[in-house]
């Protein structure tokens, strides 16, 4: 008997259409000052196969919302070169197709461009109706890679981000666009192997990247393993500091334990030091790429002074996919929010990061949300707002679009938005706001 592939059963397994459903029911009410899409991104193999959970094609799941009404929904994969044409990452040469990638992990807007992400390869620019438009290379100016955990600056308006290399040095480039996304900036990190760079950190006045023992390993590449990466107990773990101010100026590194981070929640300064909060995995993948160990919340006090880091665990519970306030990233925000996707209860989870209190939302046993996106009520940041997530129910096999009022997340839902199908679990999205 063959043994079912975990992320290829149950909610892992991919949808096998493309849906266009107008007029979804609704459950509860829809707060009438949304208007906009809920998108959200994640794995869905057109061919119902694939060597690993994080690699398989993109498909973004998109719900319009119109002053109070549940318009429509749509799912579309993201026509990729791999997508269409089955492109081989690299050529013969070993020269890399940028275009090759699945496009799976995030979806994001920038100067009027809204773009699918993944950290192998170009973005993919999409339409309002999702449609693919193509890969997007800022006008031939990149030429990495684009992560897909870019930044936006709340204050400039301007996107940071960067690609990292696996076979050749500079094994991590930084980038920046301005507002009106002029790619301005491209300047190589110095770090000595190919190491997995997922995210980073953005605050007011410094990019603060992680370089962590998670490395390429060419054998578990070249015997075609979707995830060619292993835990290394020689390489160091550390954290890079560049000033906004200086992008060409050195980078000054700070150690720390040994762990893996997929995610950051955010970041901010404060005189005479940077304060991270992370979502910190003791080790990641030391044997194989197949599971994980449990991800807590964790805060990094970088002195500036000293050159020392102070790490404490704020909370035991295990969740993943930590979001702010968009508006408040790089500044001291006082909420953060993650998900639990535990199928025996879950729940999202509100800490103030200030007090160390949280409040959750608990789903129930068989009830499990994604990641959370931030919508807000009003103009000011931090202030009202909602959190929006799709949630799965184990036992009819159908998703919602929960929302959720930020501010009293123990709450019911204040609205269900009831959808054709379900949504397979995912990785990231965002509420994109017509204005």
């Amino acid at each position: 008997m063959t043994t079912p592939v975990p992320y290829l059963t149950g909610n892992y397994a991919p949808v096998t259409e493309e849906l266009t459903a107008f007029d979804l029911q609704v459950t509860g009410s829809i707060p009438p000052e949304l208007t906009g899409w809920y998108l959200r991104n994640g794995p869905n193999p057109h061919a119902a196969a694939s060597k690993h959970w994080f690699v398989g094609d993109g498909m973004v799941h998109g719900v319009r919302i119109e002053h109070g009404r549940a318009v429509s929904y749509r799912n579309r994969w993201v026509r990729t070169a791999t997508f269409t044409a089955d492109i081989p990452s690299y050529d013969s040469q070993g020269h890399r197709d940028l275009t090759a990638g699945s496009a799976n992990t995030h979806v994001i807007r920038h100067a009027g461009r809204t773009l699918a992400l993944v950290e192998s390869s170009y973005p993919y620019e999409l339409t309002c109706d999702l449609d693919t438009v193509g890969p997007y290379d800022f006008d031939g100016k990149l030429h990495t890679a684009m992560t897909a955990h870019p930044k936006i600056c709340p204050i400039t308006g301007e996107l940071h981000f960067f690609g990292y290399a696996l076979t050749e040095a500079p094994y991590l480039t930084y980038h920046r666009a301005d507002a009106e996304g002029n790619l301005v900036l491209s300047r190589p990190v110095d770090v000595p192997a190919p190491t997995m760079h997922h995210d980073f950190n953005l605050t007011a006045e410094h990019v603060v990247f992680m370089d962590l023992p998670v490395l390429f390993d060419r054998a578990a590449a070249q015997a075609g393993e979707g995830m060619p990466f292993r835990w290394s107990d020689s390489y160091q773990a550390r954290l890079g500091v560049l000033r906004r101010d200086d992008p060409h100026g050195p980078i000054r590194w700070f150690p720390i334990d040994p762990c893996y981070v997929f995610h950051p929640l955010n970041a901010h300064d404060e005189p005479g030091r940077i304060v991270l909060y992370v979502m910190r995995y003791p080790e990641l993948w030391r044997r194989d790429s197949k599971g994980f160990d449990k991800a807590t919340l964790w805060r990094w006090t970088l002195d500036l002074t000293t050159g020392q880091v102070t790490e404490e665990q704020l909370d035991d519970r295990a969740g993943e996919f930590p979001r702010v306030d968009d508006r408040l990233t790089g500044s001291n925000s006082r909420y953060g929010h993650i998900a639990v996707t535990d199928p025996s209860g879950g729940a999202l989870v509100r800490y103030d990061l200030h007090t160390g209190s949280s409040t959750s939302h608990e789903f129930g046993a068989g009830h499990i949300p994604g990641e959370a996106s931030f919508a807000a009520a009003d103009e000011n940041a931090g202030g009202a707002g909602y959190l929006m997530t799709y949630v799965y129910d184990t036992d009819t096999d159908r998703s919602d679009l929960a929302i959720l009022d930020g501010t009293d997340l123990a709450a019911p839902p204040v609205a269900r938005i009831h959808l054709p199908s379900r949504v397979p679990f995912g990785f990231h999205g965002n509420w994109l706001a017509d204005h």
